[in-house]
């Protein structure tokens, strides 16, 4: 590949989008299968499921070398925090609306920044700190403790917002040699193994008409991981990160044609304050790179 076609803005962006839907599908498949299985069970037989496709591109992309990892125990930790931020997200699914739960797990740039100002002792000027304010309160609005409609569960994706802050923190720890083939391989690996442990105790015989709905997890969460790993090398960051906010207008879309849900006010409100703090922050750190 040449380098022109390395760096291609709007490849990057096309890939993001899709890749982005095909995540907006696989929530929308999950939180169907939410209403007969355990969170447990749906993230284990999907990793279980997604080994062999990660496995296969990891060494069609990178060969055996892809298979080979120097940062075993980051990627059990990452794998710890993949199955606590999936766990929590589809629990949160089977109690809320998908564009409500979809919104709040968008806070995560929100605590990304706080986290890294806290453990990795980045500088966070007043201008992002503001930002943070202003997101966390983006959070408030559509969670809204103290009044008759706040719901605990709620709590549940901005949870999922915190654990993938600190997974994404946590690709820190991984040797930055080793490629997104190997980092996605035994990402899906130790998270088969991680939620493996404790999906026997919340394990519900599977229905042979759910079998493809698990199967199609497997696909679309791959599928996903992959083309949004790939944007992120035909572009800059600063340009892709922005359109995984389209995934909102998917989580709207689905929520309707599947389960005819319908964001209230504050519901889409509060997603106007995220995805704004959430963009703000993009471009402070694009600012800050050059």
């Amino acid at each position: 590949m040449t380098e022109d076609a390395t760096r291609s803005p709007i490849s990057g962006i096309v890939l993001m989008c899709a890749g982005i839907a095909c995540l907006s599908l696989n929530d929308a498949i999950a939180k169907t299968l939410t209403a007969t299985y355990a969170p447990l069970q749906i993230l284990f037989l999907r990793n279980i499921i997604a080994i062999v496709p990660a496995l296969l591109m990891a060494l069609y992309m990178g060969g055996t070398a892809a298979l080979v990892t120097a940062s075993p125990g980051a990627h059990l930790l990452r794998g710890v925090l993949w199955t606590c931020a999936a766990s929590t997200f589809f629990l949160g699914l089977r109690y809320l609306g998908l564009a409500e739960a979809t919104t709040l797990v968008f806070a995560a740039p929100i605590f990304i920044v706080t986290l890294s100002s806290l453990f990795l002792k980045e500088k966070v000027g007043w201008r992002r700190w503001t930002a943070v304010l202003v997101g966390f309160l983006g959070v408030l609005v559509v969670v809204r403790p103290g009044m008759a409609t706040f719901q605990l569960v709620a709590l549940l994706p901005v949870s999922t917002a915190l654990f993938y802050a600190l997974l994404m923190i946590g690709s820190r720890l991984v040797d930055p040699r080793e490629s997104p083939w190997t980092v996605m391989l035994y990402l899906v690996t130790f998270g088969a193994l991680t939620s493996g442990v404790l999906a026997p105790f919340f394990w519900t015989a599977v229905r042979p008409e759910d079998i493809w709905l698990f199967v199609g997890t497997a696909i679309l969460g791959t599928a996903a991981m992959t083309m949004i790993t790939q944007a992120f090398r035909f572009s800059s960051a600063s340009v892709v990160a922005q359109f995984e906010y389209t995934g909102l207008l998917w989580a709207i879309l689905l929520g309707w044609l599947i389960w005819r849900e319908v964001p209230d006010l504050a519901t889409l409100v509060g997603a106007g304050i995220i995805v704004s703090t959430g963009l703000y922050i993009i471009f402070r750190e694009r600012q800050l790179q050059k």
